[in-house]
Protein backbone atom coordinates (compact mmCIF):
# COMPACT_ATOMS: atom_id res chain seq x y z
CA UNK A 1 0.00 0.00 0.00
CA UNK A 2 1.98 3.28 -0.63
CA UNK A 3 2.51 5.67 2.01
CA UNK A 4 0.02 8.74 3.06
CA UNK A 5 1.23 12.00 1.23
CA UNK A 6 3.09 13.39 4.49
CA UNK A 7 5.76 16.24 3.46
CA UNK A 8 7.91 17.18 5.71
CA UNK A 9 7.82 20.42 3.21
CA UNK A 10 4.21 20.73 3.46
CA UNK A 11 4.39 21.43 6.88
CA UNK A 12 7.52 23.45 7.53
CA UNK A 13 6.00 26.00 5.14
CA UNK A 14 2.53 25.28 6.76
CA UNK A 15 4.37 26.23 10.35
CA UNK A 16 6.21 29.39 8.28
CA UNK A 17 3.02 30.94 6.88
CA UNK A 18 1.50 30.68 10.70
CA UNK A 19 4.27 32.91 11.92
CA UNK A 20 3.63 35.52 9.30
CA UNK A 21 0.10 36.98 8.14
CA UNK A 22 2.14 38.60 4.86
CA UNK A 23 0.39 36.05 2.18
CA UNK A 24 2.30 33.19 3.23
CA UNK A 25 -0.21 30.91 3.34
CA UNK A 26 -0.72 30.68 -0.11
CA UNK A 27 2.91 29.87 -0.46
CA UNK A 28 2.88 27.14 2.03
CA UNK A 29 0.17 25.16 0.08
CA UNK A 30 2.09 25.63 -3.30
CA UNK A 31 5.46 24.28 -1.38
CA UNK A 32 3.27 21.47 0.04
CA UNK A 33 2.33 20.68 -3.25
CA UNK A 34 5.69 21.07 -4.97
CA UNK A 35 7.62 19.82 -2.05
CA UNK A 36 5.74 16.44 -1.01
CA UNK A 37 5.68 13.01 -2.95
CA UNK A 38 2.36 12.82 -4.53
CA UNK A 39 2.59 9.08 -4.33
CA UNK A 40 0.74 6.99 -6.86
CA UNK A 41 0.07 2.51 -7.17
CA UNK A 42 1.08 3.55 -11.16
CA UNK A 43 4.51 4.77 -10.37
CA UNK A 44 5.09 1.93 -7.62
CA UNK A 45 3.93 -0.43 -10.94
CA UNK A 46 6.25 1.37 -12.88
CA UNK A 47 9.11 0.88 -10.21
CA UNK A 48 8.13 -2.78 -9.94
CA UNK A 49 8.59 -3.96 -13.86
CA UNK A 50 11.73 -1.49 -13.82
CA UNK A 51 14.76 -3.37 -15.36
CA UNK A 52 16.90 -2.42 -11.83
CA UNK A 53 14.47 -4.29 -9.67
CA UNK A 54 14.05 -7.24 -12.21
CA UNK A 55 17.65 -7.46 -13.00
CA UNK A 56 18.44 -7.43 -9.23
CA UNK A 57 16.06 -10.78 -8.41
CA UNK A 58 17.74 -12.13 -12.22
CA UNK A 59 21.05 -11.97 -10.28
CA UNK A 60 20.30 -12.83 -7.19
CA UNK A 61 17.93 -16.51 -7.88
CA UNK A 62 20.07 -16.86 -10.90
CA UNK A 63 16.92 -17.26 -13.06
CA UNK A 64 19.01 -17.68 -16.51
CA UNK A 65 19.72 -21.05 -15.22
CA UNK A 66 16.52 -21.88 -13.90
CA UNK A 67 14.35 -20.62 -17.27
CA UNK A 68 17.16 -21.87 -19.56
CA UNK A 69 18.03 -18.40 -21.06
CA UNK A 70 20.90 -17.69 -22.79
CA UNK A 71 20.08 -14.05 -22.81
CA UNK A 72 19.16 -11.85 -20.23
CA UNK A 73 16.62 -10.32 -22.38
CA UNK A 74 14.54 -13.13 -22.76
CA UNK A 75 15.32 -13.70 -19.09
CA UNK A 76 13.22 -10.36 -18.45
CA UNK A 77 10.62 -11.49 -20.85
CA UNK A 78 10.14 -14.94 -18.95
CA UNK A 79 10.25 -13.48 -15.79
CA UNK A 80 7.34 -11.06 -16.57
CA UNK A 81 5.00 -14.19 -17.50
CA UNK A 82 6.15 -15.31 -14.16
CA UNK A 83 4.93 -11.93 -12.29
CA UNK A 84 1.49 -10.51 -12.07
CA UNK A 85 1.21 -6.58 -10.52
CA UNK A 86 -2.14 -5.52 -10.01
CA UNK A 87 -3.59 -2.79 -8.74
CA UNK A 88 -7.12 -2.21 -7.05
CA UNK A 89 -8.18 1.52 -7.96
CA UNK A 90 -10.78 2.19 -5.42
CA UNK A 91 -8.09 1.12 -2.53
CA UNK A 92 -5.08 1.76 -4.46
CA UNK A 93 -3.82 -1.12 -3.07
CA UNK A 94 -1.25 -3.01 -5.02
CA UNK A 95 -1.10 -6.99 -5.29
CA UNK A 96 1.78 -8.84 -6.42
CA UNK A 97 1.98 -12.96 -7.36
CA UNK A 98 4.84 -14.35 -8.52
CA UNK A 99 5.03 -17.59 -9.73
CA UNK A 100 7.40 -20.15 -9.84
CA UNK A 101 8.31 -24.50 -9.83
CA UNK A 102 10.00 -23.74 -6.47
CA UNK A 103 7.49 -22.65 -3.61
CA UNK A 104 9.70 -21.47 -1.51
CA UNK A 105 11.93 -19.43 -4.21
CA UNK A 106 8.29 -18.25 -5.24
CA UNK A 107 8.23 -16.67 -2.06
CA UNK A 108 11.70 -15.03 -1.81
CA UNK A 109 10.69 -13.80 -5.20
CA UNK A 110 7.80 -11.56 -3.58
CA UNK A 111 10.04 -10.91 -1.21
CA UNK A 112 12.68 -9.43 -3.01
CA UNK A 113 10.65 -7.67 -5.01
CA UNK A 114 9.24 -5.54 -1.96
CA UNK A 115 12.58 -5.08 -0.92
CA UNK A 116 13.70 -3.27 -4.37
CA UNK A 117 10.78 -1.47 -4.02
CA UNK A 118 11.94 -0.29 -0.50
CA UNK A 119 15.23 0.47 -1.45
CA UNK A 120 14.21 2.56 -4.49
CA UNK A 121 12.11 4.81 -2.67
CA UNK A 122 14.18 5.65 -0.09
CA UNK A 123 17.04 6.22 -2.34
CA UNK A 124 14.67 8.40 -4.29
CA UNK A 125 13.28 9.77 -1.26
CA UNK A 126 16.46 10.50 0.21
CA UNK A 127 18.19 11.67 -2.82
CA UNK A 128 15.27 14.53 -2.80
CA UNK A 129 15.47 15.52 0.55
CA UNK A 130 19.43 16.28 -0.03
CA UNK A 131 18.65 18.03 -3.10
CA UNK A 132 16.35 20.23 -1.01
CA UNK A 133 18.84 20.04 1.98
CA UNK A 134 21.47 21.64 -0.69
CA UNK A 135 19.12 24.02 -2.05
CA UNK A 136 18.27 25.74 1.16
CA UNK A 137 21.59 25.68 2.18
CA UNK A 138 23.10 27.76 -0.54
CA UNK A 139 19.66 30.33 -0.63
CA UNK A 140 20.50 30.45 3.23
CA UNK A 141 24.29 31.42 2.71
CA UNK A 142 23.00 33.89 0.02
CA UNK A 143 20.49 35.39 2.79
CA UNK A 144 23.62 35.60 5.07
CA UNK A 145 25.62 37.91 2.75
CA UNK A 146 22.55 40.07 1.83
CA UNK A 147 21.38 40.45 5.08
CA UNK A 148 25.06 41.62 6.20
CA UNK A 149 25.13 43.70 3.48
CA UNK A 150 21.95 45.48 4.23
CA UNK A 151 23.24 45.83 7.98
CA UNK A 152 26.78 47.45 6.60
CA UNK A 153 24.70 49.94 4.01
CA UNK A 154 22.52 51.07 6.85
CA UNK A 155 25.46 51.56 9.25
CA UNK A 156 27.30 53.35 7.23
CA UNK A 157 24.15 55.93 6.52
CA UNK A 158 23.60 56.20 10.06
CA UNK A 159 27.11 57.15 10.76
CA UNK A 160 27.33 59.33 7.84
CA UNK A 161 24.21 61.36 8.88
CA UNK A 162 24.02 60.90 12.46
CA UNK A 163 20.87 59.36 11.87
CA UNK A 164 19.53 56.80 15.09
CA UNK A 165 16.09 57.29 15.69
CA UNK A 166 14.92 59.70 13.55
CA UNK A 167 11.39 60.05 15.46
CA UNK A 168 13.23 61.04 18.67
CA UNK A 169 15.46 62.71 17.32
CA UNK A 170 13.31 65.14 15.67
CA UNK A 171 11.34 65.39 18.71
CA UNK A 172 14.37 65.97 20.87
CA UNK A 173 15.32 69.23 18.39
CA UNK A 174 12.22 70.51 18.00
CA UNK A 175 11.73 70.62 21.98
CA UNK A 176 15.85 72.08 22.38
CA UNK A 177 14.57 74.54 18.87
CA UNK A 178 11.41 75.85 21.13
CA UNK A 179 13.74 75.91 24.60
CA UNK A 180 16.23 78.18 22.17
CA UNK A 181 13.73 80.48 20.80
CA UNK A 182 11.68 80.91 24.14
CA UNK A 183 15.31 82.09 25.84
CA UNK A 184 15.94 84.05 22.58
CA UNK A 185 12.83 86.21 23.32
CA UNK A 186 13.59 86.65 26.45
CA UNK A 187 17.32 87.94 25.78
CA UNK A 188 15.86 90.42 23.21
CA UNK A 189 13.23 91.78 26.03
CA UNK A 190 16.37 92.15 28.32
CA UNK A 191 18.42 93.94 25.64
CA UNK A 192 15.72 96.67 24.91
CA UNK A 193 15.45 97.30 28.72
CA UNK A 194 18.71 97.29 28.88
CA UNK A 195 19.11 99.75 26.19
CA UNK A 196 16.56 102.06 27.24
CA UNK A 197 18.38 102.26 30.63
CA UNK A 198 22.29 102.13 30.20
CA UNK A 199 22.22 102.89 26.70
CA UNK A 200 24.42 101.21 23.82
CA UNK A 201 27.61 101.15 25.45
CA UNK A 202 26.73 99.14 28.51
CA UNK A 203 29.18 96.08 29.12
CA UNK A 204 25.90 94.07 30.70
CA UNK A 205 24.16 95.13 27.39
CA UNK A 206 27.03 93.91 25.30
CA UNK A 207 26.97 90.85 27.14
CA UNK A 208 23.38 90.28 26.85
CA UNK A 209 24.04 90.96 22.73
CA UNK A 210 26.88 88.21 22.87
CA UNK A 211 24.38 85.83 24.70
CA UNK A 212 21.56 86.16 22.19
CA UNK A 213 23.77 85.97 19.45
CA UNK A 214 25.08 82.43 20.61
CA UNK A 215 21.48 81.16 21.34
CA UNK A 216 20.50 82.45 17.29
CA UNK A 217 23.73 80.43 16.36
CA UNK A 218 22.51 77.21 18.35
CA UNK A 219 18.89 77.77 17.06
CA UNK A 220 20.07 77.92 13.39
CA UNK A 221 22.33 74.73 13.50
CA UNK A 222 19.46 73.08 14.68
CA UNK A 223 17.50 74.08 12.31
CA UNK A 224 20.17 73.76 9.24
CA UNK A 225 19.43 74.63 5.44
CA UNK A 226 17.04 72.87 3.35
CA UNK A 227 20.19 72.29 0.73
CA UNK A 228 20.59 68.29 -0.85
CA UNK A 229 22.02 65.61 0.95
CA UNK A 230 25.43 66.01 -0.94
CA UNK A 231 26.18 69.42 0.12
CA UNK A 232 26.02 68.82 3.16
CA UNK A 233 27.52 65.70 4.06
CA UNK A 234 30.83 66.87 4.98
CA UNK A 235 29.32 69.86 7.45
CA UNK A 236 27.22 67.07 8.62
CA UNK A 237 29.96 64.74 9.28
CA UNK A 238 32.56 67.10 10.48
CA UNK A 239 30.92 69.62 12.66
CA UNK A 240 27.14 68.25 13.13
CA UNK A 241 26.45 65.69 16.32
CA UNK A 242 23.09 64.95 14.44
CA UNK A 243 21.34 65.78 11.60
CA UNK A 244 19.81 69.65 11.53
CA UNK A 245 15.91 70.00 11.76
CA UNK A 246 15.25 70.32 8.23
CA UNK A 247 17.03 67.60 6.67
CA UNK A 248 15.47 65.18 8.98
CA UNK A 249 12.72 64.64 6.50
CA UNK A 250 15.05 64.32 3.22
CA UNK A 251 17.16 61.11 5.68
CA UNK A 252 13.65 59.95 6.71
CA UNK A 253 12.96 58.34 3.51
CA UNK A 254 16.30 56.42 2.55
CA UNK A 255 16.84 55.47 5.97
CA UNK A 256 13.59 54.04 6.21
CA UNK A 257 14.77 52.02 3.19
CA UNK A 258 17.60 50.46 4.34
CA UNK A 259 15.93 49.76 7.79
CA UNK A 260 13.16 48.36 5.89
CA UNK A 261 15.72 46.19 3.66
CA UNK A 262 17.79 44.92 7.23
CA UNK A 263 14.27 43.76 8.61
CA UNK A 264 13.19 42.29 5.26
CA UNK A 265 16.40 40.17 5.70
CA UNK A 266 16.38 38.94 9.28
CA UNK A 267 13.07 37.50 8.96
CA UNK A 268 13.79 36.20 5.64
CA UNK A 269 17.21 34.63 7.52
CA UNK A 270 15.10 33.53 10.28
CA UNK A 271 12.41 31.26 8.00
CA UNK A 272 15.64 29.95 6.38
CA UNK A 273 17.09 29.04 9.13
CA UNK A 274 14.27 27.19 10.41
CA UNK A 275 13.66 25.68 7.18
CA UNK A 276 17.43 24.23 6.70
CA UNK A 277 17.10 22.07 10.16
CA UNK A 278 13.65 20.43 8.80
CA UNK A 279 15.48 20.08 5.34
CA UNK A 280 18.14 18.46 7.50
CA UNK A 281 15.89 16.58 9.62
CA UNK A 282 14.22 15.07 6.78
CA UNK A 283 17.02 13.77 4.74
CA UNK A 284 18.38 12.00 8.02
CA UNK A 285 14.79 10.24 8.20
CA UNK A 286 15.05 6.13 7.19
CA UNK A 287 11.48 5.12 8.14
CA UNK A 288 9.92 2.47 5.62
CA UNK A 289 8.55 3.76 2.96
CA UNK A 290 5.65 0.81 2.04
CA UNK A 291 3.02 -0.96 4.30
CA UNK A 292 2.82 -4.13 3.42
CA UNK A 293 -0.60 -5.33 4.17
CA UNK A 294 0.13 -9.18 3.86
CA UNK A 295 3.39 -10.50 3.48
CA UNK A 296 4.72 -13.56 0.60
CA UNK A 297 3.91 -16.60 1.92
CA UNK A 298 5.09 -20.21 0.78
CA UNK A 299 2.24 -21.52 -1.10
CA UNK A 300 0.37 -24.58 -0.09
CA UNK A 301 -0.88 -26.56 -3.39
CA UNK A 302 0.36 -25.56 -7.33
CA UNK A 303 -1.59 -22.25 -8.97
CA UNK A 304 -1.54 -24.32 -11.82
CA UNK A 305 -2.73 -26.67 -13.48
CA UNK A 306 -5.58 -27.38 -11.67
CA UNK A 307 -5.07 -30.74 -10.58
CA UNK A 308 -9.10 -31.96 -11.47
CA UNK A 309 -9.50 -30.67 -14.77
CA UNK A 310 -6.35 -32.19 -15.76
CA UNK A 311 -7.39 -35.57 -14.50
CA UNK A 312 -10.49 -35.42 -15.90
CA UNK A 313 -9.44 -34.27 -18.88
CA UNK A 314 -6.44 -37.00 -19.20
CA UNK A 315 -9.17 -39.96 -18.64
CA UNK A 316 -11.54 -38.11 -21.09
CA UNK A 317 -8.51 -38.43 -23.85
CA UNK A 318 -7.91 -42.27 -22.44
CA UNK A 319 -11.40 -42.86 -23.04
CA UNK A 320 -11.77 -41.99 -26.32
CA UNK A 321 -8.64 -43.80 -27.74
CA UNK A 322 -9.66 -46.31 -26.19
CA UNK A 323 -12.83 -46.22 -28.19
CA UNK A 324 -11.46 -45.45 -31.23
CA UNK A 325 -8.95 -48.13 -30.90
CA UNK A 326 -12.62 -50.62 -30.88
CA UNK A 327 -14.43 -49.23 -33.53
CA UNK A 328 -10.63 -49.45 -35.44
CA UNK A 329 -11.22 -53.03 -34.67
CA UNK A 330 -14.69 -53.93 -35.49
CA UNK A 331 -14.39 -52.07 -38.85
CA UNK A 332 -11.31 -54.08 -39.87
CA UNK A 333 -13.21 -57.24 -38.19
CA UNK A 334 -16.62 -56.27 -40.95
CA UNK A 335 -14.26 -55.76 -43.89
CA UNK A 336 -12.07 -58.41 -43.40
CA UNK A 337 -12.29 -59.87 -46.91
CA UNK A 338 -11.58 -56.61 -48.45
CA UNK A 339 -8.53 -56.09 -50.82
CA UNK A 340 -7.05 -53.21 -48.95
CA UNK A 341 -7.44 -54.63 -45.65
CA UNK A 342 -5.57 -57.87 -46.64
CA UNK A 343 -2.88 -55.94 -47.28
CA UNK A 344 -2.65 -53.98 -44.43
CA UNK A 345 -2.80 -57.27 -42.49
CA UNK A 346 -0.19 -58.71 -44.61
CA UNK A 347 1.87 -55.54 -44.14
CA UNK A 348 1.27 -55.77 -40.09
CA UNK A 349 1.95 -59.24 -39.99
CA UNK A 350 5.14 -58.62 -41.42
CA UNK A 351 5.98 -56.19 -38.82
CA UNK A 352 4.13 -57.85 -35.87
CA UNK A 353 3.90 -61.25 -36.79
CA UNK A 354 1.87 -61.61 -33.42
CA UNK A 355 -0.76 -59.40 -34.65
CA UNK A 356 -0.91 -61.14 -37.62
CA UNK A 357 -1.71 -64.76 -36.28
CA UNK A 358 -4.38 -63.42 -34.35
Amino acid sequence: MPPGNSSMGAAMFAALAGRSSSGLGSLGSLAGSLLGANNSSAIYMELLRSGTINGEIIDRFELQKVYHKRYRVDTLKALARHVQILNDKKSDVITLVVEDHDPQRARDMADAYLDGLNRQLNRTSTSSARQERIFVERRLLQSRRDLEQAQLALSEFSSTHGTIDLKEQARAEVTSGAALQAQILLEESNINSMRQIYGDGNVRLRAAEARAASLRAQLKRIAGSSAPLADESTESVSDAIAPSLRQLPRLAVPFADRYREVQVQEKLFELLTEQFEMARINEARDIPVLKVIDAPAVAEKKSFPPRALMTLALWFGVMSLVCIGWLLLDHLQEHSQDARVLLMRRIVSSLVPAWGQR
